[in-house]
């Protein structure tokens, strides 16, 4: 075969291992973007919009899986490094993307696939949601402050996930488990993130962060909530006899979970002013983008299934309405993906001329 042939397969293969080597941590999110507004756009009657993201999850789901497990393979000790860093915690966003996918599917009826998918998210975070913190404290070194970061709040969103997953298969399994699993992983979501919140918290007063250092992942901190507000909501749906947690308590926190992640909203889009307006960041794309839409599209879901399950008419109708704005900010961040390569590429040309 002349080499020249081989050429192109051999840069092909190259290039696909380099983005495998390269791959983010929480590259995930991606999924669990796509993933929940799917969700919130079939609540919303938009089957065929929402069928379309359905299959770009689930086909991102696939190839995210396949580069993960070929570094896994083949760059064990980087991939282990990243999972005993600062960003260790964004591996979760494996969790959530299998839980989100199963809610989802399991909105069409798929409850077999929404059981494995289930099955994955659970095996994940108990690897990863007890793996992670292990490694950052029986590493021998000590992380400083300023490497707390906005993706430790995956950690939250991971329980979360799984408390939403199961609660949605607790009716259809005959038993108590699902349901109790489903009220313990949203009670100890609730601590989880009430550790982390202070944790960054400290990280921002005490080490003061500069403008790029306020990365998309920070919106997260809403999504965790807002994540905890849906936990909470499908809870309520649970026949009384196979809930853990008393239904009035349930709601009560929801509410002020629902509240919390309400305001945080103009908070984390002054921050988004002062870090791209002020002090002029340049917004390109970048994965932690799906950060941000994440939130988003949690936070319209959650807010619609609160208010249904407490008869709140005026949240109902105002998650619903949300859909479109998740839509739109998903959009523009898949735009933003597809564009990025050839932006890159001019980018390095003019460089090059330069």
């Amino acid at each position: 075969m002349d080499a020249r042939s081989s050429g192109p397969p051999g840069t092909w293969r190259r290039a696909v291992a380099g983005a495998a080597e390269n791959l983010s941590p929480g590259a995930f999110a991606f999924v669990m973007a796509t993933g929940i507004v799917s969700t919130a756009l079939a609540k919303h009657g938009a089957s065929a919009s929402s069928a379309v993201l359905l299959w770009i999850a689930g086909g991102g789901y696939v190839v995210l899986w396949a580069g993960y497990v070929w570094r896994m393979v083949f760059r064990w000790r980087r991939f282990r490094a990243d999972l005993a860093g600062a960003y260790g915690f964004a591996f979760l966003t494996l969790v959530a993307a299998s839980e989100v996918l199963a809610g989802r599917v399991a909105l069409d009826g798929h409850y077999g696939a929404a059981t494995v998918l289930t099955v994955i998210g659970v095996a994940g975070w108990l690897v990863l949601g007890y793996g992670v913190p292990l490694l950052l404290v029986c590493s021998g070194h000590a992380l400083p402050l300023r490497q707390v970061n906005g993706t430790w709040f995956i950690w939250v969103v991971g329980t979360q996930s799984v408390a939403v997953a199961t609660a949605a298969l607790a009716p259809h399994t005959g038993g108590r488990v699902l349901g109790i699993l489903a009220s313990v992983c949203w009670a100890v979501g609730l601590l989880q993130y009430l550790l982390v919140a202070a944790l960054a918290l400290a990280r921002l007063v005490l080490e003061p962060a500069e403008p790029k250092e306020l990365t998309p992942p920070y919106w997260v901190f809403m999504g965790a909530a807002a994540i905890s507000v849906l936990a909470g909501a499908s809870l309520l749906r649970l026949p009384s006899a196979d809930a853990l947690l008393p239904g009035a308590f349930v709601l009560g926190i929801s509410a002020v979970a629902w509240s919390f992640c309400t305001w945080l909203i103009p908070l984390l889009l002054a921050l988004g002013v002062w870090r791209h307006v002020l002090h002029r960041v340049p917004l390109r794309y970048e994965t932690s983008l799906w950060s941000v839409v994440f939130p988003v599209g949690m936070y319209g879901v959650a807010s619609r299934e609160l208010g249904e399950a407490a008869g709140w008419g005026w949240m109902t109708a105002a998650g619903a309405g949300e859909a479109w704005v998740a839509l739109a900010v998903w959009a523009a961040v898949f735009a933003g993906m597809l564009a990025a390569p050839v932006t890159a590429l001019v980018r390095s040309q003019r460089a090059g001329i330069t």
